[in-house]
């Protein structure tokens, strides 16, 4: 696989301290999640403290905490917005300042990490950068069963992953493959001087085979020059320590209580 590094998306910061990951992350992950409702038609909402993207029954309602000090007029619109939405709700809060408990919403950890600006080896698997419907189709079916997206099912093709999704700025998707089959697939997107990385997800038919070390390592081969940051689930983090990067703080996620179905 030919790699190379780039640095679009606004200006490359050479270092990102630890302390600035939480704020990193935060909007990123806001670019990510706007980018994604543009590209499925989604509702947008745009605050100071928060963004929202309502994708409905099926895909749910996303809210990204983007400031430590959400004021009361903040606090009340991200609750009306949980009260009324008609799908699962999931929420980040990199600062892990939001309280919303009284939601019934429940919460867990998981750590922002970092990343500063260094090269990366080669991938033992083949690796691509997204361009055929056919392969980001295959990228959105592993990211379906990887991450158990229950709202997804039955598939309907492009609904994750709309082709429109590739012409956002700074959004690409990688996929890679074993023995020629598409094992594993990552988002990863540039905003503001600085990358991070969504949805790194592996087939259930190959995992323990290297599939996630190779599509993070095609990945980050196109962002060698920025500070990467993410957001790391118990299983993964020890994998993104080995690529090189550090705890930063912890994030706080909520997520909406299913409702048991009646007997």
């Amino acid at each position: 696989m030919t790699t190379r590094s780039t640095s679009t998306g606004g200006p490359a910061s050479a270092s990102v301290a630890l302390a600035e990951a939480p704020m990193r992350q935060a909007r990123n992950s806001a670019a990510f999640w706007i980018a994604t409702g543009r590209s499925r038609g989604h509702e947008v909402v745009r605050r100071r403290g928060f963004v929202a993207v309502d994708g409905g029954e099926r895909a749910g309602l996303r809210v990204l905490i983007q400031e430590s000090d959400l004021d009361p007029g903040e606090r009340a619109e991200v609750g009306e917005l949980v009260r009324r939405a008609s799908g699962p709700v999931n929420a980040e809060d990199p600062f892990s300042s939001t309280d919303l408990s009284h939601l019934g919403m429940r919460s867990w950890q998981m750590p922002v990490m970092l990343r500063p600006p260094g090269p990366v080896g080669e991938p033992a698997l083949d690796v691509i950068r997204v361009r055929r419907p056919e392969d980001l189709q295959a990228a959105e079916r592993i990211v379906i069963e990887g991450f158990e997206l229950a709202g997804f099912e039955p598939y309907r093709p492009g609904e994750l992953f709309p082709m429109t999704l590739l012409g956002q700025p700074g959004v690409d998707v990688f996929v890679a493959s074993h023995d020629g089959v598409a094992a594993g697939a990552c988002v990863s997107v540039v905003d503001d001087g600085v990358g991070s990385h969504y949805w790194v997800a592996t087939s259930s038919a190959f995992r323990s085979r290297g599939v996630g070390r190779a599509v993070m390592l095609g990945a980050l081969a196109h962002l060698t020059d920025l500070p990467v940051t993410l957001t790391a689930s118990k299983l993964g983090r020890p994998l993104y320590e080995s690529l090189g990067y550090s705890v930063a703080a912890p994030s706080t996620w909520w997520a909406s209580v299913p409702v048991a179905p009646s007997r």
